[in-house]
């Protein structure tokens, strides 16, 4: 399965009630791969997993989309879970971890 077609849901241990709905799970959309969705944020607060900043992305990219409260409110796990998968989401195709980046230079001193 690609990168591309991957589903990036979570599935919450606590559901989250809005009105009569329960929400049991929680899909991170495209709209991340927009940089546009970071806008106002530190990209490092972001994949660090910093409490505001993913307050600030969450409802952003979220479907269905999560209020600030919402999250607030939030079982921890499911917090983290989410956290994790913006993360993931955010890592290149897996595809491309096999690519020689050049980070090892053949000019760098052998005895640095």
């Amino acid at each position: 399965m690609t990168k591309e077609t991957q589903k990036e849901g979570v599935q919450l241990n606590t559901p989250i009630v809005r009105g009569k709905t329960e929400i049991t799970e929680i899909t991170i959309t495209p709209v991340l791969k927009q940089a546009g969705s970071l806008r106002g944020l530190k990209v490092y607060d972001v994949l660090t997993s910093n409490y505001d900043a993913l307050v600030v992305l969450l409802p952003r990219v979220t479907a269905p989309a999560l209020t600030a409260d919402e999250i607030a409110r939030m079982d921890t796990w499911d917090f983290c879970q989410l956290a994790n998968a913006v993360v993931d989401f955010l890592q290149p195709p897996s595809d491309q971890s096999g690519t020689d980046t050049g980070s090892e230079s053949s000019n760098a001193p052998a005895n640095a």
